[in-house]
């Protein structure tokens, strides 16, 4: 998945301290103007696929502590952590996996052939690096290092998945 050059630095520095409260970062997204941006941090406890209110503060006043010795933003921001949520972003190639068979909406900044850089379509497998989508009938691959965004399509098969969780 394509990161910006910041969004990686700040990965770098704040995944440890994830990992080390025992949750797994989803997402890290740095969006807004300069003047406004909000840092925003998807992280699960990998066991639920969630992050509950408790562990969204932790998370979050770890991140901070972090954030503000290593100080990656050079301008005021705001914080924001979340649990992924059922429709969540597809960020690793075990995403991926664990989601074959469910609905995807996958962005890509290089186009196909055909000019096409939005899909949406059934996740097939995930390969070689690549990532299958049944679209319309036809199987397209995607290159996982081509994908700039994607996300679980909410769907009744999807929400009967999370009620097992």
């Amino acid at each position: 998945m394509k990161a910006s050059a910041k969004e990686k630095t700040i990965q770098n520095i704040i995944e440890p301290v994830i990992s080390d409260l025992g949750f797994s970062l989803i997402q890290v997204r740095l969006i807004g103007s300069q003047k406004l941006q909000t840092l925003q941090i998807m992280a699960e406890d990998p066991k639920t696929g969630t992050l509950d209110l408790n562990a969204c503060t932790a998370v979050s006043r770890a991140v901070s502590a972090v954030l503000d010795v290593e100080d990656p933003i050079a301008s005021a921001y705001q914080l924001e952590v979340s649990s992924p949520g059922i429709d969540r972003p597809l960020t690793r190639p075990d995403d991926f996996k664990a989601y074959q068979g469910f609905d995807v909406n996958v962005e890509t900044d290089t186009p196909t052939p055909k000019g096409q850089k939005k899909f949406k379509g059934n996740l097939v497998q995930f390969e070689n690096n690549h990532v299958f989508l049944l679209c319309d009938g036809e199987t397209v691959s995607i290159p996982f290092e081509d994908i700039t965004k994607a996300k679980l399509v909410l769907t009744d098969d999807l929400l009967k998945k999370g009620q097992k969780k």
